[in-house]
């Protein structure tokens, strides 16, 4: 991020270092930078590493590396979610201290069959898990949502998202495995950063509903959302990482025309021939920024 007035903005990119960057995982990263640049606020990365299983230190480097090459740098230190147990144990004790929290037996195929059908990217307990007694050993702990009140926050492409608590009854903190959930860690991360706008790809505008009640639950205030398009292979599956990987060498004159397909896929303007450097394009970029070009667009079809 360029110096200049801070107004107060600070935005976050915050991949998982489960592959490598491709071209979806870049369109996040530039759409949340240009945004933080045009605002003139801060820009943090922050890499979401908690699940070890899946994280590897060869992926989370091509991250930074990439980045780097791209001309997407902050001046603020680099964050890391395996390195931040401790703000998520106390979010748990918090939650459990409500009387929210239950132990959830449902298994991974009943919910998997629920997410499919309903197409929405979460399932709520399936069965009566919050009145029986279930094994801590071999369960998932979600928080009860239903004590709380509707939500309703506007996204700055997609419109309204809604929190209802008889919808969105309750989410996985703490998954089987052990693992802190995403949901918590998330709202947890932004909220202890000051976080002040989320832009991110499309595929989680739904998942923000749950997001909306667990920052209810735990008393911390909800930033603005903006949702990007979501980056999709012709046949309209989103990008798989282990396809269109983007090169990291920063010499070759493919970085250039990545980052100007980059833009068009955004519907901004094309930064002038004039322009031979990452940095000259974001400026330029940064300086046209238009959200309103991909206003309610959910997802834009790669080359």
């Amino acid at each position: 991020m360029t110096e200049g007035t801070n107004t107060g903005y600070l935005g976050r990119f915050a991949p998982s270092p489960t592959g490598l960057l491709h071209q979806g995982s870049l369109l996040a990263a530039v759409g949340s930078f240009l945004d933080a640049a045009q605002a003139h606020g801060q820009w943090l990365l922050r890499i979401e590493d908690l699940d070890a299983a899946r994280c590897r230190d060869e992926f989370t480097q091509n991250i930074l590396t990439t980045l780097a090459a791209y001309g997407l740098a902050s001046i603020l230190p680099v964050q890391y979610q395996s390195a931040r147990s401790a703000l998520y144990e106390r979010a748990l004790e918090t939650l459990a201290a409500s009387g929210r929290t239950f132990h959830c037996g449902c298994t991974r195929r009943e919910l998997s069959a629920v997410r499919l059908a309903e197409d929405d990217g979460e399932a709520c307990c399936l069965n009566d898990c919050r009145t029986r007694r279930v094994d801590p050993a071999n369960s998932a702990l979600r928080v009860d949502l239903t004590g709380l009140s509707p939500v309703e926050t506007q996204d700055r492409s997609l419109g309204s998202i809604r929190f209802e608590p008889h919808i969105h009854r309750d989410v996985v903190v703490r998954r089987r495995d052990g693992v802190i959930a995403y949901h918590l860690a998330v709202v947890v991360d932004d909220a202890d950063a000051g976080i002040t706008d989320v832009v991110r790809g499309a595929d989680l505008w739904q998942a923000t509903a749950w997001q909306l009640g667990l920052q209810q639950a735990l008393g911390l205030a909800t930033p603005r959302y903006l949702h990007l398009p979501v980056v999709t292979e012709p046949d309209g599956q989103k990008l798989a990482k282990a396809r269109r990987s983007i090169a990291i060498e920063t010499g070759d004159s493919e970085l250039m025309s990545t980052l100007r397909n980059v833009l068009a896929l955004l519907r901004q303007d094309a930064a002038p021939e004039a322009a031979r450097t990452p940095k000259e394009i974001l400026e330029f970029a940064a300086a046209k920024w238009n959200t309103g070009r991909f206003r309610g667009l959910h997802s834009v079809m790669a080359d």
